[in-house]
């Protein structure tokens, strides 16, 4: 199994910026989710609310991030962390760095809503729950610093709704970070630890997927029920904690830090007794 590709989203809910290589730190990959959008009231914004985010482009530089869209670009420089303020994102309260009024009526005119624009600097901490095993540091991904898919999986995914007649879906749907080729479909669900190159990382839990994977990530526009109608057939959850969601990919943590590239060799550490229960 090798390392098909590698992903990053510097904003939460923008798009995907794929790499050849990628620095991995507890948090995640290096310039994942560091950046957040809120309304005038600090809640975290994403495409289930606000699918406009995907028409932006989110670029990083060094101590900075590049915003484009429609032909327009603004420039923000990692803010000073003496305009810290509290972020709500989920059921957590964050302390992040306000990235200032310039930012903020660039990202309200092009979303056309009120929005800020906040950074995750060194000081900020934010941890997993603690629900599936112990916390562990997370940037402002939903869930846990990484999320892992199979190309294997999207493939037989992707058989399922073509014989549904309905169209085939892209792995930028469900936006990964980490997406691994060489597997067997659904084989993840029976891995516990995986070494990708150096770095040994844990699958957690397996991802519920939301109304996000039905949505163009270029564009933000509905494409239709798929793959959420699909999932809800093969992939949906028979887990006590997990109840009656569909599930694609794993959400995962590493357990140290180094350096991802693309083609790195992919091998199962530990496996788990059985695989994920489905109904």
């Amino acid at each position: 199994m090798r390392v098909a590709s590698l992903h990053i989203y510097p904003v939460k809910s923008m798009r995907a910026v794929d790499l050849d290589r990628a620095d991995m730190e507890l948090r995640g990959l290096a310039h994942d989710r560091r950046w957040l959008i809120t309304d005038d009231e600090g809640k975290f914004l994403t495409q289930r609310a606000c699918p406009a985010l995907a028409r932006i482009v989110a670029a990083p530089f060094e101590n900075g991030l590049r915003l484009s869209a429609g032909g327009a670009a603004f420039d923000v420089a990692a803010p000073a962390n003496d305009r810290r303020t509290t972020v709500t994102i989920w059921n957590d309260e964050v302390s992040a760095v306000d990235a200032g009024k310039a930012a903020a009526e660039w990202l309200s005119r092009t979303l056309d809503r009120p929005a800020r624009l906040f950074y995750m600097d060194g000081e900020a901490a934010r941890t997993t729950s603690g629900r599936w095993g112990s916390k562990r540091p997370v940037s402002f991904a939903d869930a846990y610093p990484l999320l892992v898919t199979t190309t294997a999986s999207l493939n037989a995914l992707n058989e399922a709704i073509i014989e549904n007649g309905r169209d085939a879906v892209t792995m930028g749907r469900f936006r990964p970070n980490i997406v691994i080729d060489g597997a067997d479909p659904w084989a993840e669900d029976f891995w516990k630890v995986i070494r990708v190159g150096d770095i040994e990382i844990d699958l957690a839990k397996p991802c519920d997927r939301c109304l996000v994977t039905t949505l163009d990530q270029e564009t933000g526009e509905k494409q239709g029920r798929e793959p959420l109608k699909t999932l809800g057939k093969i992939r949906r959850s028979a887990h006590p904690d997990l109840p009656d969601v569909t599930l694609f990919g794993w959400n995962a943590a590493p357990r140290g830090e180094g350096v991802l590239h693309v083609g790195d060799k992919v091998e199962i550490v530990e496996t788990r007794p059985e695989g994920w229960p489905l109904a």
